[in-house]
């Protein structure tokens, strides 16, 4: 198993291994992974057997905690499998990573992010049973609110009561192209909250759809008038999607834009995928949980898959 870090010069071997994985997101290409490259130090690294590309590990190296991340900048970042991948080739893998790591960045341990279940296109969880073959331990659980569209749990009454009245007041939901509005609301509504932003800026933000016009998508509600009233931004994929942010203007609120919203796309717009993730409602790790956030996602059937992190020490088992 050769171990070969990732370079500028092999990104479309990189983006086109990505495409064609097993459970390989457009957030683990390098067009989106790299836009925020001057914040990390990147150690991506390519696996390679007989000269064939066979994994992907998109990671970054903290010099200062002689520690491997995979990757700090998103919110997933195990193993990218090709389909050929065996349990027993992970295993090679995980032996030659380790060993790379250790032995070219003096590495002492690796947080490793795997990619939850929900994202993979078939079953890909040999690299938990390599995690624990390496004697890994649970370094951070987050847990996020999934629809499971071919088995959904009805909405609590709240939400169908907003949803009758957002209709009685004329509201209207569709896709939007002005990403700038719905920054507006939401930067407010975190500011107003939480005094926090969002982790993406508009620009960012802007780059990234350009990159990336059919996975990240706007939609919104509207009042009568045509203002926007309430948005979610969706990072689609070919079975799923995922709402990166949600936000609603006071006005909005009290008209249930956002139940409109979430009505029309779980029940029209993206009925024929299997999850619709709302995220992740935790802070400090997953040692805090936000009960109010986690309970307006679960009022439209969401149910709970988590988000780990484990930590693995480099050192070559015993």
């Amino acid at each position: 198993m050769q171990v070969v870090r990732y370079t500028i010069d092999k990104q479309q071997e990189w983006d086109s291994f990505v495409r064609a994985s097993r459970n390989g997101t457009f957030l683990l290409e390098r067009g989106y992974m790299d836009y925020h490259a001057h914040r990390f130090a990147d150690c991506s690294l390519m696996f390679y057997r007989e000269g064939r590309l066979v994994a992907l590990l998109p990671a970054n190296w903290v010099e200062g905690e002689r520690t491997v991340y995979s990757h700090q900048g998103l919110t997933y970042g195990g193993l990218v499998m090709g389909d050929e991948l065996t349990c027993v080739r992970v295993m090679d893998i995980f032996a030659a990573m380790l060993d790379w790591m250790r032995t070219q960045l003096g590495a002492v341990r690796m947080v490793y992010k795997p990619i939850p279940y929900i994202y993979n296109s078939c079953p890909s969880e040999e690299d938990l049973y390599a995690l624990f073959r390496h004697n890994a331990v649970l370094h951070t659980r987050a847990i996020s609110s999934v629809i499971d569209m071919a088995h959904c749990i009805p909405m609590r009454k709240g939400r169908k009561s907003s949803i009758r009245q957002a209709r009685t007041m004329g509201l209207s939901v569709g896709e939007s192209s002005d990403l700038a509005a719905f920054w507006q609301i939401l930067e407010q509504v975190l500011r107003d909250k939480h005094q926090a932003a969002p982790v993406h800026s508009l620009d960012e933000m802007q780059l990234l759809q350009s990159r990336f016009p059919a996975n990240i998508r706007l939609y919104a509600a509207f009042a009568p008038d045509g203002r926007m009233l309430a948005g979610t931004l969706i990072y689609e994929m070919p079975h799923m999607v995922h709402a990166q942010y949600i936000a609603s203007s006071p006005e909005g609120k009290n008209q249930g834009a956002v139940d409109l919203l979430y009505d029309w796309l779980i029940n029209e717009r993206y009925a024929d995928k299997r999850y619709l993730d709302f995220g992740t409602s935790v802070e400090q790790g997953g040692r805090l949980l936000n009960e109010g956030l986690i309970r307006q996602k679960e009022a439209f059937g969401a149910r709970g898959v988590v988000y780990d992190s484990y930590e693995v020490n480099t050192l070559p088992l015993s």
